[in-house]
């Protein structure tokens, strides 16, 4: 048995432990010290996330590289864990992001980015806030990176429930330099509310988890382990009563739908997000809020398949309603990082509507849409995090004319925002298309309503990009320092894989298709047959994600 995947869990976790035991930053020498073995260790995790999707096999068993070692024996919990495709390409977008978060907040949690510079340094709290800010990073990963290879139940609900501590700490000690002076009051209520909203979906999910337990008990099965579980539901060794199994579903889906965040279960985000800095705003939307919509795929589809496809229209329903009302909300923002935070509750409806459209293109667009939407948005936040810290100002109408003075910051911030729209050639297009494809074919009235979601990203992507970069130069503008080469480090690689991914995006669909295919095998479901079939089965495209219709295979 193979511990690769432990190891790829641990080395994170042991990141945060040694960096969280260096010697306090009283010295910039120390504080250096500090990020770069806080950078080293996400370095190595990521290595061993690309060594981990390039050791899966697509055309082998579902969970692969699996290990299992007795945790908690008299009720049947093990730590267990086994990667499938969609698991090792969200794993790897974890590590992938990590150490650009980290590149990217270099400075944000140095002595004078304590309470907007006016921190006394020679406090402990001020002194430690190097060492806690990049060890809370590499635990959040850390958490992530073991919900996604968990199969044991109980295991997913200890991590999806503990990554909300590092999280909390993260938004309520550490804010951008741009917060005004009700900043400390702003920030600690985002994180309370953050913590609360989270905390009650996970104490629903909790019940959820025990009553499944129970039920299972019952009929002879006293486990949590998840391919167990969904092996004796799919052969009827294991039979979930029809309210039952309703009550469950919900349970487990109205935590992943508080995390997602799905409408009207989103408030928190836009709290969250705009008081954070620019690199937890990129941890909170790119990877924490990937782990619930990662679950729906595998827990509420696998676990109660009949219960998924009651509920399926009225969770697109809330879908919809997410993508109008998130766009909406962003073009009237007047500040930039909420405006990013709206749009990304629009996005998450569009990848929540793939998943429970239940077909084949809407399942593997979603989970693209998971990927490319953590590159793009990364990329679209980061760069408005470089920004608001050289003027100082969330505020759009304290712009003017950027491009000018700072063009290759111009250039990237329209970049992310163009990759926000969706535009063709660029990542986040295949994925929305894929998405609104596969809605389309089962429910057309849904997939039409959600189009209406990109004439509207259109809106305020392109008029953030024209309020702030574009007209005359304003005066708290003028002298702006275009991009330093440590943040041309942080946006290069995310604009590449952006560019890489919007024209050959087969290697991940090639990973991710097998496993879409085995959760539409669970609830028992296969793509609609085409109005007007086709003469002959063209089988899959070209970039390994269009596909002719008919039965699902």
């Amino acid at each position: 048995m193979s511990a690769l995947l432990t190891a790829t869990c641990v080395v994170p976790a042991a990141g945060a432990v040694v960096t969280a035991a260096l010697p306090a930053g009283t010295t910039e020498a120390r504080r250096r010290t500090t990020k770069t073995v806080a950078l080293a260790f996400s370095a190595v995790t990521l290595a061993l996330t690309a060594v981990v999707t390039a050791r899966f096999d697509p055309d082998g068993a579902r969970y692969q590289l699996t290990e299992s070692y007795s945790w908690i024996r008299s009720f049947g919990i093990t730590f267990s864990l086994g990667v499938d495709g969609i698991g090792a390409v969200l794993a790897l977008l974890t590590a992938v992001l990590v150490p650009v978060v980290l590149l990217a907040s270099w400075h944000d949690a140095d002595p004078a980015a304590a309470a907007g510079g006016s921190a006394d340094p020679d406090t402990f709290e001020t002194r430690r806030r190097t060492q806690a800010f990049f060890a809370l990073v590499l635990a959040v990963e850390a958490m992530v990176v073991v919900s996604f290879y968990a199969t044991d139940v109980f295991l997913f609900y200890v991590f999806f429930e503990a990554m909300l501590i590092p999280m909390y700490f993260l938004i309520g000690g550490f804010g951008d330099r741009a917060g005004g002076p009700d900043s400390a009051r702003q920030r600690s209520y985002a994180a309370v509310k953050f913590l609360l909203y989270n905390l009650l979906g996970g104490l629903v999910m909790l019940a959820a988890v025990i009553g499944l337990y129970v039920i299972a008990q019952g009929q002879g099965l006293g486990t949590f382990d998840l391919q167990t579980l969904t092996g004796a539901i799919a052969d009827g060794r294991l039979e979930i009563g029809g309210t039952a199994e309703k009550a469950l579903f919900l349970g487990f889906f109205f935590a992943f739908a508080v995390k997602a965040p799905l409408w009207p279960l989103h408030t928190w985000l836009p709290n969250a997000m705009g008081e954070a800095t620019a690199g937890t705003a990129v941890l909170i939307t790119a990877v924490v809020d990937k782990v619930g919509t990662f679950a729906m795929l595998r827990f509420c589809l696998g676990l109660f398949p009949d219960a998924s496809k009651t509920f399926a229209p009225a969770i697109l329903v809330l879908s919809v309603i997410g993508i109008i009302y998130g766009a909406l909300l962003a073009i009237g923002q007047k500040d930039i990082k909420r405006l990013v935070a709206y749009a990304s509750i629009s996005h998450f409806g569009f990848i929540i509507m793939g998943i429970f459209a239940l077909t084949s293109q809407g399942q593997s667009g979603a989970t693209l849409y998971m990927v490319n939407h953590g590159i793009s948005t990364a990329a679209w936040m980061l760069v408005a995090g470089f920004l608001i810290s050289r003027r100082g100002s969330r505020l759009i109408a304290d712009y003017g004319g950027v491009q000018k003075v700072a063009p290759v910051l111009a250039g990237t911030f329209l970049i992310g925002g163009l990759a926000t729209l969706s535009l063709p050639g660029l990542a986040p297009f295949v994925s929305e298309f894929l998405v609104l494809v596969g809605t389309f074919s089962r429910y057309p009235a849904v997939g039409i309503v959600a189009t209406f979601g990109i004439v509207l990203a259109a809106l305020y992507a392109l008029l953030l990009y024209q309020r702030t970069m574009t007209g005359p130069v304003k005066e708290g503008v003028r002298g702006m320092p275009d991009l330093r080469a440590r943040e041309l480090a942080v946006v290069a690689p995310l604009v590449a894989l952006t560019l890489l991914l919007g024209v050959y995006p087969k290697p991940l669909t090639d990973l991710v298709n097998p496993s879409v295919d085995a959760t539409l095998s669970q609830v028992h479901q296969t793509d609609p047959a085409p109005a007007h079939p086709v003469a002959a089965d063209h089988g899959t495209g070209q970039d390994g994600t269009a596909r002719s219709g008919g039965e699902h295979k």
